[in-house]
């Protein structure tokens, strides 16, 4: 006896089509897969055996033969429990499924379905290629009823989908409301106003935030570079549906999905000890690294001179192209990556360089190397530094707190309907994305701003790449204010955000 049963796989953050295919004949009872298995799936012949029998159900005493097509892909993960185990019982004639069901599924010694990764990848793309019924652990049924147009039935166990199978008791879809899903996605715990002072920081990280601008703090210990980068979150605009499902697709591969839906953009702070693979991705069955998994949110490097010259070295093209390949013996991944940097650092191995509340014990030297630890070409990747001076004891005293991030949140919502509306039709989305054409496009200033310019780039012998940087940012500061023109002001405090002469290097 032989079927068909259809399943799925995930490549990247894409899913593709998996046909399981069972075959029942007189033999030698052993069980066999082929089609490029991966160790899981091999050990799935015993899973799927004990299963059946503690479901009640009888394994054939004969030759079973499980094929995984297409067989020049390779396949990996425990969702091919299920199609197998319902494959085995339809060639028995115990149940029969329609050739438009996609069935994935791990199974426990006990008959229970778990869990799998990669769920709403392989429902969206089968959903393209035409099928609209789907069978998937329980704990999954959100996560794919999320895509509109689609049906996905969520089952507890082998017995419960033979028992709708043969209309013993049927089960109806899962129904998501997706307003319900992104209700509450801007409550928050923390807020702008716990940080006290620091109005010039507070500054950058709304422009930061407004125009996607790689931002460096650099500061002394204590003075409010960690919290100041935690509360960038909370003033970023809330995230559309397509866009909290290009996250969801990433976290749902990488196994860490806990919810239906991801809802607020992603920020993640990795150790300093972290691999370059850790940042990127890869492994032999390559999955998402932090760049991935902070996609159209924030990628916080705290003590950044302190990761290793390789891992900060491998974000430099990830940094411009807002994506990354990984490319192994298996085959060639993308993964995207448009994250916004946030790096803190200490000025100096003490800390205290230009603290004017402590002294620094630290030679020119040993300033010069540690603040060498990034090179030039990461350094010219972020467009804001800002100097975090320790916070002033009057403002602490008094506790003034300053803006809520609700209201801040309010005006970078603006500046990034201007944006979308700019750069419509383009694949630049974001003022800190922009080419050089681009930047001649938009950035246009009147009068008195060309004069100021260039009054700038002769005193502060300003480069190529630092006048373009310049011109972004004083673009996303009109943004803020609602000005189509470029004017002085708004140069003068993109002029305020270069750091290069408080540095040694």
């Amino acid at each position: 006896m032989f079927c068909r049963v259809k399943s799925g796989g995930v490549l990247g953050i894409d899913g593709f089509e998996v046909d399981v295919e069972v075959d029942v004949s007189p033999g030698l009872p052993v069980f066999n897969i082929v089609g490029l298995p991966d160790k899981a799936i091999n050990e799935a012949k015993d899973r799927v055996k004990s299963a059946l029998k503690n479901s009640g159900f009888s394994i054939p005493t004969k030759k079973i033969t499980v094929n995984l097509s297409p067989s020049h892909v390779k396949k990996q993960g425990t969702l091919y429990d299920l199609p197998i185990a319902v494959g085995i019982l339809q060639t028995s004639g115990i149940l029969d499924v329609p050739q438009d069901v996609v069935v994935l599924g791990e199974l426990s010694l006990d008959g229970k379905i778990n869990k799998v990764m990669g769920v709403l990848p392989i429902v969206l793309s089968l959903k393209e290629e035409g099928y609209r019924k789907f069978f998937v652990p329980e704990a999954n049924a959100f996560e794919g009823g999320i895509v509109e147009g689609v049906e996905v039935y969520g089952f507890s166990s082998v017995s419960e989908l033979v028992e709708h199978l043969k209309g013993i008791k049927q089960k109806d879809p899962v129904k998501v409301c997706i307003e319900e899903l992104l209700k509450d996605s801007e409550n928050f715990d923390i807020d702008l106003s716990d940080v006290y002072g620091q109005a010039l920081a507070k500054r950058a990280i709304e422009i930061s935030c407004a125009g996607m601008h790689n931002l460096l703090f650099i500061g002394p210990p204590g003075a409010g570079k960690s919290m100041l980068a935690k509360r960038m979150i909370t003033i970023m605009p809330p995230l559309t549906f397509g866009e909290a499902i290009e996250i969801t697709r990433i976290y749902s591969v990488a196994g860490l999905l806990t919810d239906a839906l991801i809802k607020t953009r992603p920020f993640r702070s990795p150790h300093h000890t972290a691999s370059d693979v850790a940042l990127i991705g890869g492994g032999t069955f390559p999955t998402p690294g932090e760049i991935s998994l902070a996609h159209r949110g924030i990628l916080f490097l705290d003590e950044m001179v302190e990761f290793s010259k390789k891992a900060l070295e491998a974000l430099r093209q990830p940094m411009e192209d807002g994506f990354v390949h990984i490319t192994r013996a298996g085959g060639r991944v993308r993964f995207p990556a448009q994250f916004l940097l946030v790096g803190a650092i200490n000025p100096c191995p003490c800390g205290n360089y230009g603290n004017p509340y402590k002294a620094c014990v630290c030679s020119p030297s040993q300033i010069r190397n540690y603040q060498s630890k990034l090179s030039g070409p990461i350094l010219d990747r972020i467009d804001l530094k800002v100097w975090v001076e320790p916070v002033d004891k009057e403002d602490l005293l008094n506790a003034k707190g300053g803006e809520s991030s609700s209201y801040v949140r309010e005006r970078i919502k603006r500046a990034f309907e201007i944006q979308k509306e700019r750069f419509k039709g383009s694949h630049t989305l974001f003022n800190g994305r922009m080419k050089e054409k681009e930047v001649e496009k938009y950035c246009t200033m009147d009068k008195d701003a060309k004069s100021f310019l260039r009054q700038a780039i002769e005193r502060l012998n300003l480069t190529g790449r630092s006048y373009i940087r310049l011109l972004k940012v004083s673009r996303t500061i009109a943004d803020l204010d609602g000005e189509e023109i470029i004017k002085a002001h708004h140069i003068s405090e993109a002029l305020q955000f270069r750091v290069e002469d408080k540095l040694l290097i």
